[in-house]
């Protein structure tokens, strides 16, 4: 049985299991190789998109790890993307660790974060929504999204044919408006020098 001990008002929030504890905690920057290592191996099948170590620190601000017995196991990012919209990315649980219930604290300490920064909606792209709809998230058509292509999207070698799904989960009520269309396409200039 596991007994929750979580206190968003301190820096960890940890949850006890007699043989697993697990703790979670914002990023340092001793973190980051062990993240890009996690990170990369999803990347290296195919389920995300990998990040080296300069990206990495440049971004641990984002990020909310999990430890066991000292151990990484596992970080997701909070992204901001307007003043009311921030993305759930770069959730990776090692593999050793999957089902202790790693994924569901570092969601859940992203959201905190998010509703201490007064943000209105969290969304995720995915390959696993019935694990966010656990987390009070709903699929929704990626329009009524944040405009990330022109900045996350684009390097994406899945840019033009993306299969993931898109999550929302609402923290507070707001009206949703759909993004601008890109249309298949995002023209760049032509640069001659």
């Amino acid at each position: 049985m596991i007994a929750e001990t979580i206190s968003l008002d301190e820096e960890a929030a940890v949850e006890t299991d007699a043989a697993r504890p697990v703790t979670v905690r914002k990023a340092r920057m001793q973190d980051i190789s062990a993240m890009a290592r996690l990170i990369n191996s999803y990347a290296n099948n195919g389920i995300m998109l990998p990040r080296n170590e300069l990206d990495l620190a440049e971004s641990v601000r984002d990020f909310t790890v999990a430890e066991i017995g000292g151990r990484l196991a596992g970080c997701a990012a909070l992204h901001f993307y307007t003043p009311v919209a921030g993305e759930v990315r770069s959730l990776a649980v090692a593999a050793a660790d999957k089902g202790a219930g790693v994924g569901r604290l570092l969601v859940e300490a992203l959201e905190h974060e998010a509703r201490e920064c007064d943000l209105a909606t969290l969304f995720a792209f995915t390959y696993v929504p019935g694990f966010f709809t656990k987390l009070g998230f709903t699929q929704v058509d990626r329009n009524l999204l944040p405009l990330k292509a022109w900045k996350d999207c684009l390097s994406c070698p899945k840019f033009q044919s993306c299969d993931e799904i898109a999550m929302l989960k609402k923290l507070r009520e707001v009206d949703l408006k759909p993004a601008p269309a890109l249309g298949p396409f995002v023209q760049l200039p032509v640069v001659r020098g």
